[in-house]
């Protein structure tokens, strides 16, 4: 398990970035795949939370990476794909429709202090190459 702290990060963005490609680089084929959903999460917590992002969380576990992106806020069910998300010419609402694409699965977990917004990718394989074997 990784653990990054976010708190009162002027880039916390750019920090989780960095984070994922250094800790996945060389253990998986998917590492765009989860710099992106880390990207969408901390981004969605920055935007739409008051306090921000607390910490960022990686697992490898077996053939699956696990990415979770926590605050302090409780889960108030504000969390879900947007009604536009599909829609192109949409100027926002797309990033949790990104993540439902890249991942196997994601949810919102109620910890101690707050959420977890959590996605769980393939070790092995790209969104690319699992659309294309389809």
């Amino acid at each position: 398990m990784h653990w990054m702290p976010l708190t009162g990060r002027c880039e916390p963005l750019s920090l989780a970035r960095d984070r994922v490609r250094t800790v996945l680089a060389g253990v998986v084929l998917s590492v765009d795949d989860a710099v992106l959903v880390v990207s969408e999460l901390v981004g969605n917590a920055v935007r739409h939370t008051t306090a921000g992002p607390d910490c960022l969380t990686i697992e490898i576990d077996g053939d699956q990476v696990i990415v979770a992106v926590h605050d302090p806020e409780p889960d108030d069910g504000r969390v879900h794909l947007s009604e536009t998300a599909a829609d192109p010419l949409a100027e926002s609402g797309r990033g949790l429709w990104l993540v439902q694409t890249l991942a196997r699965r994601w949810y919102v977990e109620t910890t101690a202090v707050g959420k977890a917004v959590v996605a769980v990718l393939p070790r092995g394989e790209t969104a690319v190459s699992r659309a294309a074997g389809s």
